[in-house]
């Protein structure tokens, strides 16, 4: 099977000429593509298409696309995004850098060395998404400490400062998400949509009560956590040492 076979890319871009031709290009590569021409139908779209790969130009109506980055990057930081925009300032790449873009190029373009950073990219975030599947069926076969707490995931049960308890399996996957990023800020929609899946009837305020429920099984006092910690406005860490 080909890398491009079952793989989702999103355009976002304007000039419908260009992203016709990208469209057919990369079609015919194996990929299925999906095309935005602005910025807040391209944020839409990202929710609703759950892209493998994002190719954003810069100068969008609506939205420009460094905010459109900066947004996706807020509740996604794993799919990879290439810009590719005419700005060839070197402030336009280091701010695209800074909101987390993986690559970027500028208009006029080589196709081949285009269709080779887009199966690069592609083929990056299989590797990291297969990653995170092995990481975390390994953890269903295993226990897990941290301080004086030890997870049984095989059992849903665990030994921690609350003594004994038995897991919901809703705690136990939002538990390995935290193991499986350790050290990672991970934002609250983030977590909705790796636990919950994004249902409708959940908001991020079921993820503060999890975390409510987590400390106090967890931390020596709750009131003063050390390993599951929040960053006001963004989300949550998961560390120890």
């Amino acid at each position: 099977m080909s890398i491009a076979e079952k793989k989702r890319i999103l355009i976002v871009e304007d000039d419908n000429h260009i992203a016709e031709g990208l469209r057919l290009n990369l079609t015919l590569q194996g990929y299925t593509v999906e095309l935005a021409a602005d910025g807040p139908s391209g944020l839409s779209i990202v929710k609703k298409y759950q892209p493998d790969l994002i190719i954003l130009d810069i100068m969008l109506p609506g939205m420009n696309g460094l905010k459109v980055l900066k947004k996706i990057r807020e509740e996604d930081e794993r799919v990879p995004i290439l810009i590719l925009s005419a700005k060839s300032a070197s402030d336009d790449k280091v701010q695209g850098l800074s909101f987390g873009v993986d690559d970027y190029m500028t208009k006029p373009f080589n196709l081949e060395e285009f269709l080779l950073r887009v199966e690069r990219l592609i083929l990056r975030g299989a590797w990291s998404q297969v990653e995170k599947i092995d990481h975390l069926s390994v953890l269903s076969e295993k226990n897990y400490k941290f301080g004086e707490n030890e997870i049984f995931f095989s059992t849903l049960t665990a030994k921690c400062c609350a003594g004994e308890i038995h897991l919901t399996e809703l705690e136990l996957k939002l538990l390995k998400i935290f193991i499986v990023n350790r050290g990672t800020v991970l934002s609250r929609t983030e977590i909705l949509k790796n636990v919950w899946g994004y249902d409708r009837k959940t908001t991020t305020r079921t993820v503060d009560n999890f975390i409510v429920r987590l400390r106090k099984y967890f931390e020596p006092n709750p009131k003063e956590p050390i390993y599951f910690k929040s960053l006001r406005s963004i989300g949550y860490i998961f560390d120890h040492d």
